[in-house]
């Protein structure tokens, strides 16, 4: 029985990096699309655009240590 459990949990956090995976690539698409609107404000969108980056992957760095400590 605890084999299973360590191989369902494997493929549970294969399946959590999917959430920041498709995050990040729409933060990043949503950015780069602002940007061509109003290339004016790129700079502020690119700075908005790292702490939304970097939120998104503290989330998939806590399903990595939460799946390890259990």
């Amino acid at each position: 029985m605890d084999t299973i459990v360590g191989n369902i949990a494997t493929i549970g956090y294969g399946l959590a990096t999917l959430g920041p995976g498709i995050g990040i690539g729409m933060l990043v698409g949503k950015t780069q699309e602002a940007t061509a609107r109003q290339p004016e404000v790129a700079g502020a969108l690119r700075i908005n655009m790292f702490i939304g980056m970097a939120l998104v992957e503290a989330l998939g760095l806590i399903g990595l240590v939460a799946g390890l400590m259990f």
